[in-house]
């Protein structure tokens, strides 16, 4: 009787026999490393949105990039969209290793005289120069303004970022104000806010008037097109020469308390709003 209870007793897994404990540690090990296991990989990045956060694309160029055999990881090639990367994991881009960095977004107001490049293998300035001390992250121009148009240029490390702010889709607001060699005539102010073509497409301009208590060679011009030189092209297909161009405002960003040729990082503030558009 006293031997039954006793079996019956370590059936139920009482406490006094060491034993006991023996034979239950394994089966209470199990599901703890099946848990850590779990959250480990819930807690890594996915590997897209590592890449653009690395600052190389936006997510949706990465998949592309991830699909066509670009990316590896700790040395093996991953073409899994939803994997998971860890913290501690070596990520190669075309070979290049790739990390995270701290996001940075620096807003400059351009001079004349500066290519918007990375570098010129013909000599001439570039933005490059002038953003140089900015910050110690590799950071890019978001679109192109050309060498003699000034205002202001965004400079970023911010991939998925970047692309949103270049793309038409996301009507981007981008004001300038050009001056002309001559008076802008009411005719072709109308026919400015109509149906404009250039080289066979057509260019959505959002705004045009004369700048308030300027000359009527001074005009105030709001498209969201990213086409290259597209308000000079603008004006000259009416008659018109651009004498100078100033983006006054990209993206909400304006040039106040900004000198010429003199940059700022963004608050706060003005990344969130950016993030918002």
């Amino acid at each position: 009787m006293n031997k039954n209870n006793s079996s019956r007793g370590r059936q139920a897994g009482g406490n006094s026999n060491p034993r006991n404990k023996k034979s239950f540690q394994p089966r209470k090990s199990k599901p703890s490393n099946t848990s850590n296991n779990t959250k480990k990989e819930e807690s890594g990045t996915r590997l897209n949105k590592f890449i653009a956060n690395a600052g190389i694309c936006s997510r949706r160029e990465a998949d592309t990039y991830i699909e066509h055999g670009s990316v590896t990881v700790n040395g093996k090639l991953v073409t899994e969209m939803g994997y998971k990367v860890q913290s501690d994991d070596e990520v190669r881009f075309d070979g290049s290793l790739i990390s995270l960095e701290q996001k940075k977004y620096i807003l400059l107001n351009k001079p004349k005289n500066y290519i918007t490049t990375m570098e010129d293998d013909r000599g001439r300035k570039t933005v490059m120069e002038l953003i140089g001390n900015a910050t110690k992250e590799r950071i890019y121009p978001v679109g192109r303004l050309d060498r003699n148009t000034t205002g202001l240029l965004l400079f970023t490390n911010d991939g998925e970022m970047a692309k949103k702010l270049t793309h038409p889709k996301h009507n981007v607001r981008k004001l300038y104000h050009a001056s002309l060699d001559k008076k802008l005539s009411l005719t072709d102010l109308e026919k400015l806010r109509g149906d404009v073509v250039i080289e066979g497409k057509r260019v959505f301009i959002d705004a045009v008037s004369y700048v308030e208590g300027e000359k009527k060679t001074e005009v105030g011009i709001e498209i969201h097109s990213g086409r290259n030189r597209i308000v000079r092209k603008i004006f000259d297909h009416f008659g018109y020469h651009v004498t100078k161009l100033d983006r006054v405002v990209f993206a909400g960003l304006t040039k106040k308390n900004l000198p010429r040729g003199r940059y700022r990082e963004l608050t706060q503030l003005e990344i969130n709003n950016l993030k918002m558009l």
